[in-house]
């Protein structure tokens, strides 16, 4: 047991080695998703004039203290076709939302409160004065830093950085993650399968991990249960100049477990490669040159659990997310009395409720077998039990982490 690092520990030397990849900039019609490498600040005032908050008349408010006294209309003011003569006293302008405000106004009556007879308008009550106006620099002004380095991008980022006038953004370059499967068993889905074969999952998994976090996955396809098949692919993925390599299975001491060997001839400088946690105990970590190496266990859901644990942070970090490591966990109460644990860190598939107070509520599934998809895709959160945790019963407080947010 004492060579076996604890999850927080394992994650923290995932981490601790991970270097933001070099800056591109990225035209913002591709910038969805992509992490800032710089802070943006912004090009313009925003917006650049006061603008109608509505559509009505412009007019200045002194001249609405007598309703019964008409004003003339003037003009017209237009979101891209402004009014450009300045409003004098007894005046209106016509104008709608997103149009500027003539100089000499400083009141929106709205149109419901209007009455028109030719190019006399009535107010049928008066508004507040400077009311329905967005002035000048309401959201932002030149200069201002709207946008933090690290900061993933997202729909209302990509429209607030377009506002800024920015047509490109500084990123950091995505993560180039290959992904080796290991194993004579495996054949790809759609392929004839032997008796002795199986379908294989975990590669379009761990791809769809490293896609949502930020990455670009490299598939490199299932390599034979000998050491020069998986050399071969390790050498493959280094040639394609990736930043992180991730093998599928074969990373225990079984004799077919030809992971480590494989790596150790290219020269892995080994971190770990056992984690006090279930599922995922068999988990190699380590360096060949400048590449991060993750061995993921083979059993399916072993190998889920420990990429959304450890490679979608690791991507993160490279990408130069500053709360790549943060914890997401949130608190829930059992739904159902566990045993108590053993030494190893449980993450127990679960569906979540709420009771009558809205607490949320986690209840393991029956059925916690690493090889069970099915299981993983019914859960809704992962229930994290710690080493050695007492016998609980229904109602007790625990820690989950909900699944498919951002994998």
């Amino acid at each position: 047991m004492s060579d076996m690092l604890s999850v927080a520990e394992a994650l923290a030397r995932v981490l601790g080695s991970a270097t933001p990849r070099e800056r591109e900039d990225v035209p913002l019609a591709r910038a969805f998703g992509r992490t800032l490498a710089a802070d943006v600040a912004a090009r313009r005032r925003q917006p650049p004039a006061d603008l109608s908050a509505m559509d009505g008349y412009a007019v200045r408010f002194a001249d609405l203290a007598d309703l019964s006294r008409p004003l003339t209309l003037v003009g017209e003011s237009a979101a891209g076709h402004g009014y450009h003569g300045a409003l004098e006293p007894g005046q209106t302008v016509r104008i709608f939302t997103g149009a500027p405000v003539p100089p000499g106004a400083d009141t929106i009556l709205i149109q419901e409160n209007a009455e028109a007879a030719g190019s006399r308008i009535f107010a049928r009550e008066r508004p507040q004065e400077k009311r329905h106006i967005r002035r000048a620099g309401l959201d932002f002004e030149p200069g201002d830093v709207l946008l933090k380095a690290g900061t993933r991008l997202g729909a209302a980022e990509i429209a607030l950085a377009a506002a800024m006038n920015h047509p490109a953004l500084p990123c950091t370059r995505k993560p180039r993650v290959a992904i080796i499967a290991n194993g004579d068993e495996l054949k790809l889905p759609g392929d004839e399968i032997g008796p002795d074969q199986i379908v294989a999952s975990n590669s379009f998994a761990i791809a769809a991990f490293v896609e949502g976090a930020g990455g670009e996955p490299l598939d490199l396809g299932i390599a034979a249960d000998t050491v020069e098949a998986l050399e071969a692919k390790i050498v493959a993925a280094r040639e394609a100049n990736a930043d992180v390599i991730v093998t599928l299975g074969g990373a225990s001491v079984g004799d077919h477990d030809l992971v480590k060997p494989a790596l150790a001839r290219q020269g892995m400088e080994l971190s770990f490669w056992k984690i006090a946690m279930r599922p995922g105990k068999p988990l190699i970590h380590g360096h060949v040159g400048e590449t991060a190496i993750l061995g993921l266990p083979g059993n399916p859901v072993s190998s889920i659990v420990c990429g959304a644990l450890f490679l979608v942070p690791l991507i993160r970090a490279l990408s130069g997310d500053p709360a790549a490591g943060a914890d997401h966990s949130e608190p829930a109460v059992l739904g159902a009395a566990l045993p108590a644990n053993d030494h190893r860190q449980d993450y127990l598939r679960a569906g979540l409720s709420r009771n009558a107070d809205g607490v949320l509520v986690a209840t393991p599934a029956k059925q916690q077998d690493s090889s069970m998809l099915r299981v993983l895709a019914a859960s809704e959160c992962l229930l994290i039990r710690g080493p050695n945790a007492r016998e609980d019963e229904a109602g007790a407080p625990c820690r989950v982490i909900r699944l498919r947010q951002g994998w």
